[in-house]
């Protein structure tokens, strides 16, 4: 069943193009600022499981520092090899200086 948990705060994720890593209710997430809003997504590349928190954002798009796979922050879909398959994308909310996300489900 699909929930909303607490991923971060407005404050761990401030600055345009922010990475920041969280694991609400298990579920490795990456959650990351582009254009002033925020967007949440798997934090595996689909290619070889490496985290994407790790990498950096440009242009909208998240790349994996291990093999530079690329993948479309709002959508999830890969635009680079390696990867070929997309990541997991997952509702996110702002509430008040809390950025939730919708897991599970």
């Amino acid at each position: 069943m699909a929930e909303w948990v607490k991923a971060a705060t407005t404050e761990e994720c401030s600055g345009e193009g922010c990475v920041h890593a969280a694991t609400p209710e298990g579920e490795a997430v990456v959650v990351v600022k582009v254009d002033g809003e925020y967007f949440a997504l798997e934090d595996r590349c689909s290619h070889q499981d490496f985290p994407l928190s790790d990498g950096s954002i440009e242009n909208g798009q998240i790349e994996c520092v291990f093999h530079g796979a690329r993948f479309d922050v709002r959508t999830g879909k890969a635009k680079s090899l390696p990867a070929i398959k997309p990541v997991k994308t997952y509702p996110v909310e702002v509430r008040g200086d809390e950025i939730w996300v919708q897991v599970g489900g």
